[in-house]
């Protein structure tokens, strides 16, 4: 078996073993385990050929801080509902090992930044691909069964808050704010708050981003779907916004809106409640993918600051010009962009206004 790090010892050894269990049923090849991907959590995946040309990937999901079953049944409801999802082969849920079924080697995000490369610039790729993304998405939305799934309520849109305030404002920065700050703080929590509340809610991924989609035959099913455990039924908005203002990509705005119609008009004719205003609806995206923002930029501090992955970072200033462009839009936002400002100096986003 190829050298793969194992903080423990005792969990490389029960990894070892299980997976050789699983040589004679799958003709594995255990000697040619490779890290497949990386992830900003515990998980961990890894490729390993078979005997006769094919692949696997491995799962490596602590269960002190991931939940298997989750996956599982997150896994089981997506293929109900049509969507390609990885299938698993073989499963310890106490160990927190999975064989699934290998979904390819091109991402998304690959697949997309490669087609906005003006050396290879292919718009029209990046059309087919964002189109079918937002077709797996209706479907999830509209098949997807909510009851089956937690609720995103205020105690974990506020707790997602939270983060954005110990890991950036504070660690990141430094800061202690004032009173006054605070008050401008929980103004802004009660909107964002507010509008999650007020949005009907469908089957949400949750992290439906590039990063977690791969590109793959359309006979099979594109895109192939990842990292849905975390599912929930949540904003209608949630999903499309982390699709068009993703933490890895970002595109113009006319492209943003273009995509955004395209997906609204159809959400209406196929019944989801999307609201008969289109101005409306962007708005409820735009404040829906500003919570998300604010709270990855805290995400992406805690990466750096506590567990030793400094390169998220990099794409802060991204989400500063997400979070700066949305509340310089609209009013009621104001005191938001005060605070920005006060951690990373004048920021002005010029952009398109439909309210």
């Amino acid at each position: 078996m190829n050298p793969i790090e194992w903080p423990n010892p005792a969990r490389a050894a029960n990894f070892q073993s299980w997976l050789e269990s699983l040589v004679g049923p799958h003709q594995l090849q255990p000697q040619t385990l490779q890290p497949a991907a990386a992830d900003a959590s515990s998980r961990r995946y890894f490729r390993v050929l078979t005997a006769t040309a094919g692949s696997f990937i491995v799962m490596d999901a602590p269960p002190e801080s991931n939940d298997p079953q989750a996956f599982i049944a997150v896994a089981a409801q997506m293929s109900e509902c049509g969507l390609h999802v990885p299938q698993i082969y073989a499963a310890d849920e106490a160990q927190g090992f999975l064989l699934l079924s290998d979904l390819g080697t091109l991402p998304y995000l690959q697949a997309l930044l490669a087609a906005q490369d003006p050396a290879s610039a292919n718009p029209a790729e990046a059309d087919r691909l964002m189109r079918a993304a937002t077709q797996a998405l209706l479907q999830w939305q509209l098949k997807g069964d909510t009851s089956r799934l937690p609720a995103y309520d205020e105690t974990l849109v506020r707790r997602e808050l939270q983060i954005f305030i110990d890991w950036c404002v504070g660690k990141e920065f430094g800061r202690q704010w004032t009173g006054v700050h605070q008050k401008w703080w929980e103004h802004t929590c009660d909107l964002l708050v507010k509008n999650i509340a007020e949005q009907p809610c469908v089957a949400m991924h949750r992290d439906f981003m590039p990063r977690n989609l791969m590109v793959c035959d359309p006979a099979v099913g594109n895109p192939g779907v990842l990292d849905f455990q975390d599912a929930v039924r949540g904003p209608i908005t949630y999903d499309l916004a982390s699709l068009l203002r993703d933490a890895f990509i970002s595109w113009d705005e006319e492209q943003e809106l273009d995509w955004a119609i395209r997906y609204w008009e159809q959400a209406r004719k196929a019944g989801l409640p999307v609201g008969d205003d289109f101005g409306s609806f962007w708005q409820q995206l735009e404040w829906t993918g500003l919570q998300r923002h604010l709270k990855i930029l805290g995400i992406f501090c805690r990466l750096k600051h506590r567990d030793g992955k400094p390169a998220y970072a990099g794409d802060l200033p991204r989400f500063f010009a997400y979070a700066v462009k949305v509340s310089t839009r609209y009013v009621q936002l104001g005191p938001l962009t005060q605070l920005l400002q006060d951690l990373q100096g004048t920021l002005v986003e010029t952009g398109f206004t439909l309210r």
